[in-house]
């Protein structure tokens, strides 16, 4: 059975749309409000006539409406589509949203790049945690469980002693728009040993903590029985026991970087 997940399965169901008969006013002021859309569906009856930008509407009259400015041969999307061919449409049309319509036209969501994103987001990191699993089985013949849940990034222990600055805000700009992968976490709790060790996700976790994000999602990979981790042994060797252990550096300072003035 083809697993490839569909359009449906990312899309945004609730999508503000407007009328061909409102004025380029009105839709200018709806798309400028602070948290407003790029651009609307614009749907007559349900049914979805064209789309709507902003940089359709810079250039119109005031006195105009949306019928006269739209675009009125716009591509849409099937709920069943699949998500790489909603990606491959969306790269390839330099566009960043795609109205999704049922058989009659109707208008029953919107998929994104930043959907699209997230989609691929959630399908890599369970392929890293499988593959981590089975590592650890395979080196301590231990069986393993895995969970998906919050973690407090307070009881994190690194197991890295840097991060970069630049790379940082990257990793600010994805948590803000819900973009950032989960972390990947082993705990090795058991009692008073052990801990939760942080083996995949530094800079997003330095990133959420700027942030004042205080929890964050993980897969959560929990060993049946106590073993001889080597992140752990990183992390003592280098004394680090909670975030606020790792140093931010620039990647400037990173030994393989040179300057101009180093290379004449």
């Amino acid at each position: 059975m083809d697993s490839e997940p569909r359009v449906e399965e990312y899309m945004t169901h609730e999508v503000a749309t407007v009328s061909p008969s409102d004025s380029v006013v009105t839709v200018t002021e709806r798309i400028n409000e602070p948290d407003g859309p790029s651009g609307f569906p614009v749907c007559e009856e349900g049914i979805v006539v064209g789309f709507v930008t902003g940089r359709d509407l810079l250039a119109a009259e005031d006195t105009a409406t949306v019928a006269e400015v739209m675009s009125d041969d716009i591509i849409v999307a099937d709920p069943e589509m699949a998500i790489t061919d909603a990606a491959r449409v969306i790269l390839r049309s330099d566009i960043q949203k795609l109205p999704v319509v049922d058989d009659e036209g109707r208008l029953i969501g919107i998929i994104s790049n930043t959907d699209v994103i997230r989609s691929q987001i959630e399908r890599a990191t369970p392929e890293k945690v499988g593959k981590l699993s089975r590592t650890l089985t395979e080196l301590h013949g231990v069986d393993i469980a895995r969970e998906r849940r919050q973690v407090e990034l307070a009881a994190l222990i690194p197991t890295q002693a840097e991060v970069y600055g630049d790379e940082l805000e990257g990793r600010r700009y994805e948590l803000e728009r819900g973009l950032a992968e989960p972390l990947v976490v082993i705990d090795t709790r058991d009692g008073d040993a052990g801990g939760l060790y942080l083996a995949d996700g530094h800079h997003r976790v330095l990133a959420a903590d700027q942030l004042g994000i205080e929890q964050m999602e993980a897969y959560v990979i929990v060993p049946a029985e106590p073993i001889d981790l080597g992140i752990a042994r990183t992390a003592a060797e280098q004394e680090l026991s909670s975030i606020s252990d790792v140093s931010i550096v620039e990647h400037s300072r990173h030994p393989l970087v040179k300057t101009t003035t180093q290379l004449q």
